[in-house]
């Protein structure tokens, strides 16, 4: 018995699924994403180490309270900057008082002290403070600090003494701004260049067909062709099974059937020589018992030669 057969999808046959289109590669790829990330966080951890060196160096101030004053040690020469710590430090609301700075050990020397001529402020935990004045130290040692008419300063106030906080805050907060930004515009460029591109690659991209495939209708679509089959060859015929039906057989009347004739018997006719021309048809049927009346003597011998009653010669 014949079986039509039909490719295996993938084998290449009229059947067969098409392979779909490879899709474009987006560039830049979303290990970018990545890579831009990464620069924000060093900004934000560049941020945070630079706040905390800062913190531990403000720490690190020597500091005598107002109005009691004290001594204090500098290790090295060059510029140092005092800082007001108390209330009014963030404001700039501060009272005012002197400040004396005297050398109290062998070598020590002071060699300027004046007001700071620029805003500058921390606030670090519990220290916070406004650069009020300026010294320069010739020899490093141990000084004496003194704060006359100090006694309207808010109790709780002091002076800090330590290098300028401005370099650190610039060399921390500068490059962390910058990666930051950095960061964050690299984030969306990357972000608005691959939607862009996306939506230009799903436009244009074209339908696909198999390498030389006509357009029209799929194969196996054809009214009346069962999927598989092709709609110009005839179906597999198998000895013993039943014709296929025609899908679309014409429109006809049903013709009637011939009025059913009720047949005469036969005269019974009497045994003779047949007429001439006469056709032959089924002998009568004889009725094997014959009737009371009947007359058993056999019937007259017909003389040869002669035709019969009623019979054309």
């Amino acid at each position: 018995m014949d079986t039509p057969m039909t490719p295996a999808p993938g084998g290449g046959g009229p059947d067969a699924a098409p392979a779909a289109a490879p899709k474009a590669k987006i560039r830049p790829g979303r290990i970018w994403y990545l890579v831009a990330l990464l620069v924000l966080l060093a900004g934000v951890a560049w941020l945070v180490v630079g706040l905390l060196s800062i913190s531990s160096r403000v720490d690190s101030f020597p500091r005598v309270a107002i109005p009691a004053g004290g001594q204090i040690t500098l290790d090295h020469s060059g510029d140092y900057v005092i800082y007001y710590e108390g209330p009014g430090a963030q404001s700039g609301q501060i009272p005012a008082f002197q400040v004396r700075v005297t050398p109290a050990s062998a070598g020590a020397a002071v060699q300027s002290l004046g007001p700071y001529n620029s805003s500058v402020t921390y606030a670090f935990g519990s220290h916070q403070g406004r650069a009020v004045l300026s010294m320069r130290v010739g020899h490093p040692g141990r000084f004496r600090v003194e704060t006359p008419s100090g006694g309207n300063v808010p109790v709780g106030s002091g002076l800090a003494f330590g290098d300028s906080i401005v370099g650190g805050v610039a060399g921390t907060a500068l490059p962390s701004v910058l990666l930051i930004l950095a960061g964050i515009v690299a984030l969306v460029v990357i972000f608005i260049i691959r939607i862009v591109k996306t939506s230009r690659a799903r436009s244009a991209r074209p339908a696909w067909s198999p390498p030389g495939a006509q357009p029209g209708p799929p194969q196996g679509t054809q009214s009346g062709q069962p999927p598989g089959t092709q709609p110009d060859q005839p179906p597999a015929w198998s000895p013993g099974a039943p014709p296929a039906a025609d899908p679309d057989p014409p429109l006809r009347a049903d013709p009637a059937p011939p009025p059913t004739a009720q047949p005469e018997p036969p005269p019974t006719a009497q045994p003779g020589p047949p007429a001439s021309g006469a056709q032959p048809g089924p002998p009568p049927t004889a009725d094997p018992s014959p009737p009371p009346d009947a007359d058993p003597s056999p019937p007259p011998t017909a003389q040869p030669g002669l035709p019969a009653s009623g019979a054309q010669p």
